[in-house]
């Protein structure tokens, strides 16, 4: 990360020496690279498993993953079907993938699958849906895959990095199992960072973007859509039922102020009547429920996310929140 934050700040800084009349880069075909790819992928597995009897739709989002998506599954024995698979720059992502569920959901019931898969269109995220249509996010995911390297005593410390977005059910379930939850920053590089440093094998975002470093060191979505098809198939449950004996995430609400003082936003934490809010707040709910307030890092706005396992106080806080962050920073 400290050589990514090097490079980014010589951009910046326009300090990239010129490489004007050099020749730079080449085209090397390898195609044998993709099924090299492909059993790497297969083989943390072993010859024992497949996924035979398994019907799964897979939403391709027209990106990374057309291609070896499909073929991965029908390696491992499952009935593929699919959605937005060929190769299509111009609409990558568009009304499809990771973040528009809506086809997935309506394939996976019109076509009595067992689950569906959706990866986002350089196929390093991807999300669930089980057989009712119910989206299975990114905590699920690192729920269901911690539960089962901890079973096999394979997640040193029982420790799963997460963010500081994902949900507290998520983390009060995880620490009913005897874990440990380390929350980081928004970002997999941050997420990344954190496992590194508390010797964690796995971590990831609600999003969809998981890194198990017993395989690599990146997001992997067809990585990851396989071992949670593994873990269905070994379990004899279906995935609506792991997820019912999974947790239940507590209600959750997000509300963004715009804040066009760039200088208010950066510097929100210094807004006192803000910290008192947030003070008085979470005396109120104390470990029943948690805020998050947080200036976006892309957009002119003030982020103010509460949980809690009542959704009364939940809009209540929020609220709030929200308008002491108008009163005081937006206006």
């Amino acid at each position: 990360m400290a050589v990514q934050q090097e490079i980014e700040t010589a951009i910046h800084h326009n300090s990239i020496e010129d490489v004007t009349g050099q020749t730079w880069g080449r085209h090397i075909a390898r195609p044998e690279l993709t099924q090299a790819y492909l059993k790497s992928l297969q083989i943390p597995f072993g010859p024992d498993l497949n996924l035979q009897g398994m019907r799964i739709v897979l939403d391709l989002a027209w990106g990374a993953a057309t291609q070896l998506g499909p073929e991965l599954f029908q390696l491992m024995g499952a009935e593929v079907i699919c959605l937005h698979d060929r190769p299509d720059g111009k609409r990558i992502n568009v009304n499809c993938g990771s973040t528009h569920l809506a086809s997935l959901q309506a394939a996976v019931q019109l076509h009595d699958a067992d689950l569906g898969f959706a990866f986002d269109g350089d196929a390093d995220r991807v999300l669930a849906v089980d057989c009712q249509g119910r989206t299975v996010d990114g905590d699920y995911i690192l729920y269901l895959w911690g539960h089962h390297l901890k079973q096999a005593q394979q997640l040193p410390g029982d420790v799963i990095v997460a963010t500081v977005m994902s949900n507290l059910g998520f983390e009060r379930a995880w620490e009913k199992q005897g874990g440990t939850l380390i929350r980081a920053a928004v970002g997999d590089q941050y997420v990344h960072a954190e496992m590194l440093q508390n010797n964690a094998v796995l971590g990831g975002e609600q999003s969809g973007h998981i890194l198990c470093r017993h395989y690599g060191i990146g997001g992997d979505g067809l990585q990851t859509a396989l071992h949670i098809s593994a873990i269905v198939k070994q379990s004899g449950m279906k995935l609506r039922d792991l997820v019912d004996d999974s947790f239940q995430t507590y209600p959750q609400v997000l509300r963004n102020i715009r804040v066009e003082d760039r200088d208010r936003r950066c510097n929100w934490q210094s807004c006192v009547p803000l910290q008192s809010a947030i003070a008085k707040a979470e005396a109120d709910m104390g470990d029943r429920g948690r805020i998050l307030v947080r200036a976006s890092g892309t957009e002119p706005l003030i982020r103010v996310m509460v949980e809690a396992a009542d959704s009364d106080l939940v809009n209540h806080w929020c609220s709030y929140l929200s308008k002491t962050v108008e009163k005081h920073l937006a206006n």
